[in-house]
């Protein structure tokens, strides 16, 4: 009996299961009444007196060592039933914080969402230029003082490949390959050669607008803009214009908005002055159309252009550009609840 009681304890000890149903099967072939430890407490009543104590001692611990052993394997495969296999059991049980996005990124789509209500859709473009599409395309000749206005970075000192300056390349991208009418937003990071300091980055983002179609006039432009200062700072926005210049629009204007900070009542912030100016815009110059390839005589259009540094700074009161780009976490945090 020793030696069916050994043969059983080995067997029991290299148990596995696939399934819950294959332990039931286990449980049932050896610990039911009819199961194999059962049939040996049978047998029992067979052993001579002398050898009872060792053998009661033997098939008690045999059967503990079933039961213990299939509720072993119950346990284990009850408990990977319930583990989401998505759930990364190496990583560490520490809180991780979640992060946050960008303020800029969020100022982005925020501008992006206000003028794909008015029908405006996203138009990108290459960040390593040409000439042709950064100033010539543009109405800039290749004398033309306002070249100095925009201070640029040239792609080994080749004076036809540089690092666009501002996103209105893309407009003369889609105005090369598309006919009005043309209603494009152009969201993008541009580069100037200037010292960094809390005013000015050597690298910031432009977003631009353009429309251009049959009898679009200043009106136009006008109530585009109001109803984008109102959508972005408030109902109660007012806006101005004052006549500017860009090679690319004439007429040309800059836009201030009222100051968001004293409602116009002039503080520290707007200098005392009540306004804030945000974003340049103008009727697109019949020469850039015809440079384009689109019929000045027949179609008129718009175009605007703002930083998205600029908006941010606004609208969250960040006076230093250069926190924008370092990365400091206890910064980023501040924006979690602007989600």
């Amino acid at each position: 009996m020793i030696e069916k009681i050994n043969r059983l304890k080995a067997e029991i000890e290299s148990l596995t299961a696939k399934d819950l149903a294959e332990v039931d099967q286990l449980r049932i072939k050896y610990l039911s009444k009819k199961g194999e430890v059962s049939l040996l407490f049978n047998d029992f009543r067979t052993v001579p007196a002398d050898q009872k104590k060792e053998m009661g001692q033997a098939l008690n611990a045999l059967k503990n060592l079933a039961t213990e052993k299939i509720a072993a394997l119950r346990e284990s495969l009850e408990t990977a039933d319930s583990i989401d296999p998505t759930l990364d059991l190496t990583r560490t049980a520490a809180p991780i914080p979640l992060g946050s996005r960008h303020p800029l990124s969020l100022v982005r789509e925020e501008i992006i969402s206000i003028f794909s209500r008015l029908g405006f859709t996203v138009a990108e473009g290459p960040e390593i230029e040409d000439d042709w599409h950064v100033f010539s395309s543009l109405n800039f000749a290749a004398d033309h003082p306002a070249r100095d206005m925009q201070d640029t970075f040239f792609i080994q000192r080749n004076p036809d490949v540089l690092l666009r300056t501002h996103t209105s390349s893309v407009q003369s991208r889609v105005m090369e390959h598309s006919q009005p009418p043309i209603r494009i937003i152009c969201p993008g990071r541009v580069y100037r050669n200037e010292a960094i300091s809390a005013r000015a980055h050597c690298f910031f983002h432009q977003v631009e607008a353009l429309y251009v179609d049959e009898n679009v006039s200043f009106a136009d432009l006008k109530q585009t803009l109001l109803y984008f200062a109102r959508e972005m700072f408030g109902s109660e926005t007012q806006i101005r214009l004052r006549p500017s210049y860009f090679p690319f629009t004439e007429p040309s204007a800059e836009m201030d908005i009222s100051c968001n900070l004293c409602g116009g009542k002039g503080c520290s912030f707007c200098k005392h002055t009540g306004w804030v100016e945000i974003l340049g815009c103008g009727m697109v110059d019949p020469n850039v159309l015809e440079a384009c390839g689109i019929d000045s005589r027949k179609y008129s259009g718009f175009a605007l252009g703002m930083g998205i540094e600029r908006i941010t700074n606004l609208k969250y009161q960040v006076n230093d550009l250069r926190l924008f780009s370092e990365n400091d976490r206890r910064f980023l945090e501040e924006f979690q609840s602007a989600h």
